[in-house]
């Protein structure tokens, strides 16, 4: 169980990153659902993101390993 936690806190941070980059290049690739598009959002919604999910990876890798 605590395997599979950690296997999908790498795949969502994993896919952040990826809109993250994805974000930066083109935000309309990631920001469809807004109505206003631009790279200040996608570094604050998938950066902030990926920051938070990188920071619970290393947490539970320090408790579950």
């Amino acid at each position: 169980m605590k395997e599979a936690v950690f296997i999908l806190l790498c795949a969502l941070f994993f896919f952040c990153f990826v809109s993250l980059v994805a974000g930066l290049i083109r935000p309309v690739f990631v920001l469809w659902f807004l109505d206003r598009m631009n790279r200040l959002k996608v570094l604050k919604i998938y950066g902030i993101a990926s920051l938070v999910l990188f920071v619970i990876i290393l947490i539970a890798e320090y408790c579950f390993r």
